[in-house]
């Protein structure tokens, strides 16, 4: 598979997650594929129990994809990813096998305040 038809499912990924689309976006997974989330500590193991843990979430969810990144079989998409209208800020690595998703680990950051003590030296960014 090559960079840009991996690109073109990460989007079509997205797209579907951010429309609730629960089938379309859980078509890039393999049957066996694995996802992390470290700041909880759970591991879901396989392509439907992945779906489900998504479905059963009771959240209303909305998906903005910031960039895509990546190469060959192991790629990165940060986006922030809106719980009820309350932004977090995400990172999902996805590393592919055979042309689909076999390890997925997702970060989640919440937004915080600048520092004061830094104000002199940043610009504010979006």
């Amino acid at each position: 598979m090559d960079d840009r038809t991996v690109r073109a499912a990460l989007q079509r990924h997205w797209d579907a997650s951010d429309a609730g689309d629960f089938e379309v976006e859980h078509d890039i997974y393999r049957e066996d594929a694995v996802l992390d989330y470290p700041q909880s500590g759970e591991r879901i193991r396989g392509r439907r129990n992945i779906q489900e843990s998504r479905f059963l979430q009771p959240n209303k969810k909305r998906f903005t994809v910031r960039r895509i990144v990546g190469g060959d079989d192991l790629w990165v998409t940060e986006f922030v990813l809106s719980y009820d209208g309350i932004p977090s800020y995400a990172v999902s690595i996805m590393e592919f096998r055979e042309g689909l998703v076999a390890h997925e680990t997702q970060y989640f950051a919440d937004r915080f305040d600048p520092s004061p003590s830094r104000a002199h030296l940043v610009e504010r960014a979006g």
